[in-house]
């Protein structure tokens, strides 16, 4: 160990490949006496201050096993140290490979994180966490299942609701939408379009008076705005001498909301509940929506409910509205996840072949570590602190870099779009017109965790290869 000790002054293994293995006495000599000669202090405006040598020689004085400080040398090392710049080249790749894999992966899933919450929320802005229904289009007891819902710790609001489908035309111009009926009183329990008003209010919707709310793509199909008059045409007709008539009926549009979801502000249309029932001559409401205090809860709730709630009743929650939707998503964050991940692992085998040649490069330290009593063992560690210094660096560094873009993309991308005349987001397809961002810690912490253990991984072969060098046969031509 006396012997170990020694080594780790002497500033590193690129100098002892200066010594041969007959003459390592007399370096090793020679060594403590320039560094002694090195060790210095040199005043400063009437203070001691100690000299770069000094701090770096203080540096390798901390209690580490050489193992490490050998390993964290060959980290640091550059052209003028090891005379070989390609082998820093290619670690200083693998570094960045890693950061940019990292950075990569972490801002393609929060982008779809927040896509996925962003339709979500509009989504839900119409939409009620829970919706209850009698399969006889009618449930003439809503008040006793509304409030046999509100049991449910649970459910924060209630209010029952007409759902029917219609055609509106206006000159010529026809839209198929979804026509729901709403409790004015009880709607702002169960959602929040009465705050996603573009013009107009959903308190004009009057009983009897035949108003109508629209969503602002609906609204722009038709050529309408608040105060026009539209036709709504009911499937359910009225049978005449001259055969099944469908049911007409003039309204005037009071309000125009928009929730920026683009499928519902182009299909829904919203009357009063006693309007709608006498245009679908409904002697009852369809059935009741619920509101929760969370809405992760919701199949849950749903679930309970079935078992608490009086009635043949159906049940369904917003997660199977959409789910084919939300499946699609999942799927697709998967798969983005999983090929992205294949980015680090191309660094990793960069990390590879980076170690294997510094292996290669590092023969004649080796051996001369093996002949001052090295164990193999101790030999793999340098490598491994290697290739972990760096597969951590360039996590750290990619960690970061992605957390950051993460957090700028909210104003990067349509200071992007104003600068070049572009819109990465078409509403007609995406539903959204702006690119979101939701950064999720556990996210974050499983690809740092991924990136560091394949670069981990990746060090050990070249490390087993640097642990069976042979000392007689690297010293040979030395």
């Amino acid at each position: 160990m006396a012997n170990f000790r020694k080594f780790r002054a002497f500033g590193g293994a690129g100098s002892i490949r200066a010594a041969s293995a007959q003459g390592l006495v007399a370096y090793r000599q020679d060594t403590a006496i320039e560094r002694q000669t090195r060790i210095g202090t040199r005043r400063r405006g009437g203070a001691e201050v100690a000299t770069a040598e000094n701090r770096r020689d203080k540096d390798l004085l901390v209690k580490l096993p050489y193992e490490w400080q050998i390993g964290w040398r060959y980290t640091r090392a550059s052209k003028r140290t090891t005379g070989n710049g390609f082998i820093s080249f290619i670690a200083l790749v693998s570094m960045s490979g890693i950061a940019l894999g990292v950075a990569a992966l972490i801002v393609v899933l929060s982008v779809m994180n927040g896509f996925q919450k962003e339709v979500r929320d509009r989504m839900l802005s119409v939409l009620a966490h829970v919706e209850i229904f009698s399969p006889t289009g009618s449930m003439p007891n809503w008040v006793l299942t509304a409030q046999e819902a509100c049991r449910n710790p649970e459910v924060i609001g209630a209010a029952p609701y007409v759902e029917a489908q219609a055609l509106l035309t206006r000159q010529g111009a026809v839209s198929g939408v979804a026509l729901r009926g709403v409790e004015l009183s009880l709607e702002p329990d169960v959602s929040d379009i009465g705050k996603e008003m573009r013009a107009g209010k959903l308190t004009n919707l009057k009983p009897g008076e035949f108003g109508i709310v629209l969503g602002s793509n609906l609204a722009t199909n038709l050529g309408v705005m608040t105060g026009d008059k539209i036709t709504l045409v009911a499937p359910e007709g009225s049978i005449t001498p001259a055969g099944m008539m469908p049911r007409l009926k003039q309204f005037t549009v009071v309000g125009i909301f928009e929730s920026g979801h683009y499928e519902y502000d182009s299909t829904l249309a919203s009357i009063s509940i006693q309007d709608a029932q006498a245009l679908f001559m409904l002697p009852a409401p369809t059935g009741v929506r619920l509101r929760l205090k969370d809405m992760q809860r919701a199949p849950e709730v749903a679930r309970q409910l079935s078992h608490t709630l009086s009635g043949d009743l159906y049940i369904r929650d917003w997660t199977q509205q959409n789910k084919t939707w939300f499946s699609a998503v999942q799927i697709e964050k998967r798969m983005m996840f999983i090929i992205l991940t294949l980015i680090i692992a191309v660094a990793a085998f960069n990390l590879v072949s980076s170690l294997v040649m510094t292996v290669t490069d590092k023969q004649a330290d080796i051996a001369i570590l093996r002949t001052l009593g090295a164990q193999p063992g101790s030999i793999m560690k340098i490598f491994v602190v290697q290739g972990v210094t760096i597969g951590f660096i360039g996590t750290a560094i990619g960690v970061s870099l992605g957390c950051l873009i993460a957090w700028s993309i909210p104003w990067l991308v349509p200071m992007i779009e104003h600068l070049f005349g572009v819109q990465f987001l078409p509403p007609s397809v995406y539903f959204i017109s702006e690119l979101p961002s939701e950064l999720v810690a556990s996210d974050v912490i499983r690809i740092g965790v991924i990136a560091f253990l394949l670069s981990s991984l990746a060090t050990l072969y070249p490390s087993w290869r640097g642990a069976k060098v042979r000392p007689a046969e690297a010293l040979r031509y030395e």
